[in-house]
């Protein structure tokens, strides 16, 4: 195995978890870009959003995203963030959710000038 997200998940490499079920496991990411910052990964190797194709696990996912701000303490506001492939900045090929928030966060995205 591989797969770093995959290695944490199974418990081979130590971490925190924020929040664990069955099915996902969260946990703080390395380079926080806001005062929260809990990447949620689902424990089966998925690449991508675009290789979802389970609703449970999708649901599972979302669920735990909602658990995760709520255990953050994240009642002012917060946003759930994912990459999916090259183009989308994705980079580590296992699904993961980013639940952000802490502070105000403003637009995500520019208008092109």
């Amino acid at each position: 195995m591989t797969c770093v997200f995959c290695k944490i998940a199974s418990g081979e490499l130590p971490t925190d978890f924020v929040f664990a079920d069955d099915l996902v496991v969260a946990f703080r990411d390395i380079r926080p870009q806001a005062e929260s910052h809990v990447l949620v990964v689902p424990k089966a190797h998925v690449e991508s959003l675009w290789e979802l194709e389970d609703p449970a696990l999708a649901g599972a996912i979302l669920g735990a995203c909602a658990a995760v701000a709520r255990s953050e303490g994240l009642s002012e506001g917060f946003r759930v963030i994912t990459n999916a492939g090259a183009h989308g900045g994705q980079e580590v090929p296992h699904l993961h959710m980013h639940v952000v928030g802490g502070q105000p966060l403003g637009p995500m995205l520019t208008p092109p000038a």
